[in-house]
């Protein structure tokens, strides 16, 4: 890989306008199909086979009008005063106007509903009254029915009585008694049959009269219109998802309500109407990058050198990030996609490319001509960057295990925006070095180098100061401070409740938050997040029997602790689906919301075999949780491919056991305080005010799984950057203790300015416009802060120390069967040695500055054996070229890196590492930057060469026949 990468590199070089043209048409023809095509990006989060997602399914089948999104708009007078008629009117005004629209399927008129709530009892109470005196009229007209019967029935005895008497009755006087009592009868008859009408009518008003007293009263917990009337909120289903509506749809239904704060109103739409989907990023995150640039200034030392990092992470982010805007024109993307491959584009971006330059300014400076150092420093620098992106691409595109679509999406892009970035370090870097020549380097740089030349220091001296030293010297206090300080603040962890966000969370001056919180305090918290219930019924009902089915579920749910209404909201016309509005009595992110979700299922079985009907629970309430449950169910999963990922890499990587141990370790104790830290600042509010976290609240859902990926990833960049310095200098011959000083040493310059560098990116995204993102970014900022130096600057090198030549120990029948990972590129160094590198080289000069090709990191992962004692004793000689005497090493390559090692000290003779060499301090800071750059390797001495280490062990397989 690392010869493929040096070809490419040389080739990137040699044809660089070609390739500059390349990614030019590349990125105009990404930013122009972006633009072409972009899509409405949304912030709904669905999962294929939820209850939720069936349920929606059913509802668009059975019920369309229920099934597309719904938002709310709250209505506040201004002077806290009772709404007037004129606003009233405008605010109705407002709302008709919006029914029937394209997009618009209907609207609650807050005022007309309310008034109807209200008048409801009244009505009912006079309904009833009005009943009642029916009642009592029919009992008087009954009772006088009884008494008619009565004087009927005397009547008939009577006649009856006289007829069996024997007296005789005149005829005519007979018949007249019969024609009375028969006219009575049927007087009677006609009053009975009409008081039994009347009865019946008065049974049946008394049932419509009890069916609405039963909806009156499941409607008495939901409010439209404040009990002080100065607030209303009105709500607005759509015709389709609110996904699908368009930006101008959504700021049409907006404009035409905000139209009515000329009459004294504010107008707060809620966060699905009010969010902002379309900017990316705002002024926080371009300070993020400005922060970036300074150190990029700070450690180059030009503006030229500093700005094409820059650069490169731009145009990989056009690339990747473009055309990932482009698919949302085909695919529903949420916005928190093309922001995460934004993050990480801009970090890794800068941060890959900063690897190869520092590499090839390093090399030029140290005389190698430009073609060559260009393509060295893409076959060993950029063969560890290639390495690292793909660590990064494989844990993004991981997140598509758990099977959630979003966050598969969300992963890939993530993904194929970090392998554009790779591309664009390993080919454009080439390209745009190839362009600027020398002025990669300042002119202050040159003499620098120039100076250092004549006053070169050994490794060992300059790895006994600084950081690593001071870790190295008290290790056992870095590991205990280090697990001690992680540990404590990971203890908020334990504590985290995941959820996705609402309007609660939102900055305080937005107007999703103002409508969230005007309702809570207006109408309750649980107002801001009902529950959408649908019920199944049986086919055949009348229209009355599905009302009392209706109404006897509507009893059954509001019997759920924490259900403050349960409300009727609308029947399909076969009546066999009814749609529920139940209000809960916390906000939509509440844990006891959640408990209300689930007791409401529970209760699934009981409802079907007392009433059966069978339920289920949508809307974006019950989706936010029902996501928030499979991602909290993905995470073991994810985790443990991420951890056995982490042990098998690294256990090619370094060809050790203890290394991937300890690093994975890191890794987990990183993690942890980055949960602990979130969970203190978003969800208790600590330090709330430095990050803007006005309303502390739940933790994104998302954000764990998405922390796990992204911070392994960037911790095992971090971890081969520093490891294979250590183990370059072991395998050279170092003592395994001194080596963990002289590799931290190497590396910790680049190291660090690339932590701080993608620190700042994603700090920047901590202020970001959009709420979801922010924990996301300050979790990512301190994460790669902690793990960076914590971690891998202060707790590994302690660890490695104290283990001593323990830590690269590994089986010998396992490093039979390990293949040769060879991330720095040991094959190019023996097929390209050292000194081809070298423009004066090819004349018989030697160049005046130290000559060492191997970086800042050496190969981590050959098997190649080292020379032994009697070979480097053979072919070990000196040359002396006028005044300067060049030590070389023998024509045997090094283990590990294969390459020679040339160190040419001016005016003296050579001398080996530990043996102290003139010069005061500004020699040694000037020592100290070529060291950091690379340009030095490490020369072991000579007694060390040719005798075993007092700290390696027999069996060493590392070192075997040393």
């Amino acid at each position: 890989m690392a010869l493929l990468l040096y070809r490419l590199g040389k080739f990137s070089y040699r044809h660089r306008w070609w390739v500059v043209s390349f990614w030019l048409v590349v990125l105009l023809a990404v930013g122009g199909s972006a633009a072409l095509f972009k899509g409405q990006l949304t912030n709904e989060f669905k999962i294929p086979g939820t209850e939720t997602q069936r349920v929606i399914d059913h509802l668009k089948q059975a019920l369309p009008e229920a099934a597309g999104g719904t938002a709310s708009v709250v209505f506040q007078n201004k002077d806290g005063k009772p709404f007037t008629d004129e606003q009233k009117k405008a605010v109705s005004d407002a709302l008709s106007s919006l029914d029937g629209t394209s997009q618009v399927q209907s609207s609650v008129d807050p005022f007309a509903t309310q008034a109807e709530v209200d008048a409801a009892p009244a009505k009912l109470a006079a309904a009833q009254k009005q009943l009642d005196a029916g009642k009592a009229q029919q009992e008087a007209g009954n009772k006088q029915l009884d008494d008619a019967k009565k004087q009927l029935d005397t009547a008939k005895a009577q006649a009856a009585a006289a007829q069996n008497s024997g007296v005789q009755v005149p005829a005519a006087q007979a018949e007249a008694a019969a024609a009375q009592i028969a006219a009575a009868e049927k007087d009677y008859n006609v009053g009975r049959a009409k008081s039994e009408a009347a009865a019946k009518e008065l049974a049946t008003h008394q049932a419509e009269l009890d069916l609405s007293k039963r909806k009156a009263d499941a409607s008495q917990g939901i409010r439209f219109v404040s009990k002080d009337n100065t607030v209303a909120v009105a709500q607005i289903s759509f015709k389709g998802t609110l996904s699908a509506l368009s930006t101008e749809d959504r700021n049409h239904v907006v404009d035409s309500l905000v139209a009515t704060e000329k009459t004294g109103l504010n107008v707060y739409p809620s966060k699905e109407l009010s969010e902002d989907l379309g900017s990316l990023a705002g002024p926080a995150e371009i300070i993020g990058l400005c922060v970036a640039v300074l150190v990029l200034i700070i450690m180059l030392g030009t503006l030229i050198a500093a700005g094409l990092p820059l650069l490169m992470a731009v145009a990989g982010v056009g690339v990747g990030v473009g055309g990932t805007i482009a698919l949302s024109g085909v695919i529903q993307m949420n916005s928190m996609t093309p922001i995460l491959a934004l993050m990480l584009g801009l970090a890794v971006g800068i941060d890959y490319s900063l690897f190869i330059v520092n590499r090839h300014r390093g090399q030029i400076l140290s005389g190698m001509s430009m073609e060559e150092s260009v393509a060295r420093a893409t076959g060993t620098s950029g063969n560890a960057v290639f390495f690292a992106g793909v660590t990064v691409v494989i844990t993004l595109a991981a997140l598509a295990v758990p099977g959630l679509p979003f966050l598969s999406l969300m992963g890939l892009a993530a993904a194929a925006t970090v392998a554009v970035a790779v591309l664009v370090s390993l080919t454009l870097t080439p390209a745009v070095l190839g362009l600027i020549g020398k002025r990669v380097i300042s002119k202050r740089g040159w003499r620098r180098a120039a100076d250092s030349a004549a006053h070169p220091l050994a490794d060992h001296d300059d790895a006994a100061r600084g950081w690593g030293a001071w870790v190295t010297k008290w290790p056992w206090l870095a590991v205990v401070v280090s697990v001690v300080v992680l540990g404590v603040v990971a203890l908020p962890a334990q504590k985290l409740h995941l959820a996705l966000p609402d309007g609660g969370s939102e900055a305080a001056d937005s107007t999703a938050y103002k409508a969230y919180s005007t309702i809570s305090t207006s109408f309750g918290d649980g107002m801001n997040g009902p529950i959408v219930v649908v019920g199944e019924f049986p086919a055949g009902l009348s229209e009355q029997d599905a009302t009392l089915k209706q109404l006897d579920l509507a009893d059954r749910l509001r019997s759920v602790p924490g259900v403050v209404a349960a409300v009727p909201a609308k029947l399909s016309d076969d009546r066999q689906t009814a749609v529920f509005q139940v209000i809960p009595t916390e906000g939509p992110a509440s844990e006891k919301t959640v408990q209300v979700v689930a007791d409401i299922r529970a209760k699934g079985a009981d409802i079907q075999r007392d009433l059966g009907v069978k339920i289920g629970l949508t809307g974006q309430t019950t989706a936010n949780i029902d996501v928030s449950n499979k991602l909290i169910e993905a995470l073991p999963l994810y985790l443990s491919i991420v951890v056995g990922l982490s042990l098998i890499l690294l256990l090619l990587v370094f060809r050790s056991i203890w290394v991937p141990v300890l690093a994975t370790a890191g890794f987990l104790l990183s993690l942890a305080a980055s949960f602990g830290a979130v969970v203190a600042v978003y969800q208790w509010g600590w330090l709330g005010a430095v990050f803007d976290v006005p309303h502390p609240g739940p933790i994104l859902s998302m954000l764990p799984i998405i922390l796990i990926g992204v911070l392994f990833g960037l911790a095992m960049d971090y971890q081969v950057f520093i490891g294979s310095g250590m183990r370059e200098a072991y395998v050279h011959g170092a003592k395994a203790k001194a080596a963990v000083r002289i590799g931290f040493k190497h590396a910790a310059v680049v190291v660090t300015a690339a932590a701080i560098i993608m620190t700042s990116v994603f700090a920047g995204f901590i202020f970001n416009h959009l709420t979801m993102v922010r924990p996301l970014g300050f979790s990512l900022a301190f994460g790669v802060l902690v793990d960076a130096f914590v971690v891998r600057m202060t707790l590994i090198p302690a660890a490695m120390h104290l283990l001593g030549k323990r830590a690269w120990w590994l089986p010998a029948w396992l490093e039979k069967h390990l293949p040769d990972v060879d991330v720095e590129g040991a094959r190019l160094n023996q097929e390209h040695g050292e000194s081809s590198g070298t423009d004066d080289d090819a004349a018989g000069h030697v160049p005046a500055l130290a000559t060492a090709t191997t970086g800042v990191n050496a190969g981590a992962g050959t098997s190649a054996e080292p020379a032994t004692a009697a070979q480097r004793a053979t072919g070990a000689k000196k040359k002396a070229k006028g005044k300067r005497v060049v030590a070389e090493q023998p024509q045997e390559p090094h283990a590990h890196t294969g390459s020679h090692a040339l160190i040419q000290i001016p005016d003296a003779e050579p001398r080996e590492l530990g043996n102290p060499i003139p010069g005061g301090r500004r020699e040694a800071r000037q020592r100290e930057r070529l060291i950091e750059t690379g340009m030095i390797p490490v020369v072991p001495a000579a007694g060390e060469q040719e005798s075993r280490r007092d700290d390696e062990p027999e069996n060493d397989p590392v070192n075997a026949g040393r």
